[in-house]
């Protein structure tokens, strides 16, 4: 059977979910990996209300649609995050932001993340896509000299903030995918590692792979696929463009908008960048993934209405089944 494509609805959150729905069928999309953010999924209300749960049910069937994932990147951004700031302000509500103390804003992002876990169980979805935040993004430079000790206090203070967390998703039989993700605790191949080590490699926790934040990093993102595939919970589709070769544009983006051409890279849509995708659905059917591939449309300079369809008719031709017998065993004589 093939795996069924979906549309992450983070992007579309500023149109009611109904009309997310209505357009992600209407192009062909077997499912949504919902968000929770909009008036799309409120976990809060989802972790206790039957009708609220009937209701986002009622939705998706009325449009033939499926849920494999739910996703909170938002709130589990700040479970980490230090400093607590601006940036967050703008993107949490207020029950969450409360009186912008951060470490209750730690403490209430964390007790989502929390019903998100209830949320998903009760939804019939076994896998919550996210980001963890970090303490030690900001120290990525190395400058002014970090030590080793600030270093291990990061990790440990992931562990300590998400192993509470780990333990909800373990009750009620759902796994957290953490999008590998510059401004994450794990960002590259091996803050992978260290982030895996750090919360003893339990199961409740694996991977959302998207390959856009491999490529301008320089990164394979075959090869993660490959080294971490029992890990891999979740496929995101989204693409990224790299204009680094003309010895102006710097990798880190000089903090230029999305779509200056000053920039070092762009996300693009699915099919218009630099990602491997065949030697990537290929390597997805070698490890056996079996899950949603969800396409994450994010292109500054595409209207998303022509973008959507048009990455999801990309995802259909290669996302192939792999074959059900090699294709030298019609060669054998036994």
């Amino acid at each position: 059977m093939a795996r069924p494509i979906t549309l992450f609805t983070g992007q579309w959150a500023d149109l009611p979910f109904e009309e997310v729905a209505r357009l992600a069928s209407e192009w062909g999309y077997d499912g949504l990996e919902i968000a929770c953010w909009g008036d799309h999924l409120d976990p809060w209300r989802g972790a206790q209300d039957d009708a609220y749960i009937r209701e986002r049910l009622d939705v998706l069937e009325r449009y033939g649609l499926q849920v494999h994932a739910i996703s909170n990147h938002l709130k589990g951004q700040a479970v980490c995050d230090d400093p607590i700031d601006q940036r967050h302000r703008d993107m949490l509500p207020d029950r969450i932001w409360g009186d912008g103390d951060a470490e209750g804003v730690r403490q209430r992002a964390a007790e989502e993340m929390q019903m998100t876990a209830r949320t998903a169980a009760r939804l019939g979805v076994k896998t919550v896509v996210g980001f963890t935040g970090s303490s030690i993004w900001k120290y990525v430079a190395m400058f002014p000299p970090v030590s080793a000790e600030l270093v291990d206090a990061g990790y440990r203070d992931f562990a300590d903030r998400w192993n509470p967390i780990l333990d909800v998703f373990d009750e009620v039989g759902v796994r957290f995918a953490h999008e590998v993700h510059p401004s994450e605790i794990a960002y590259d191949y091996w803050t992978t590692v260290r982030t895996l080590e750090a919360i003893g490699h339990r199961e409740a926790f694996g991977l959302n792979w998207d390959p856009s934040h491999f490529m301008w990093q320089d990164l394979d993102p075959v090869g993660f696929l490959l080294d971490f595939s029992k890990r891999i919970y979740h496929v995101d589709c989204k693409d990224v463009k790299r204009r680094v070769g003309n010895g102006r544009n710097g990798r880190l983006g000089s903090h230029l908008p999305w779509a200056d051409p000053r920039r070092g890279w762009d996300f693009v849509s699915t099919g218009h960048g630099d990602v491997p995708w065949e030697d990537s659905f290929r390597t997805l059917n070698a490890i056996g993934y079996d899950g949603p591939i969800s396409v994450e449309w994010e292109d500054a300079g595409m209207d998303r209405l022509v973008g959507a369809p048009e990455a999801l008719a990309f995802v259909q031709r290669l996302a192939f089944d792999p074959p059900s017998a090699a294709f030298d065993a019609a060669f054998s004589t036994r």
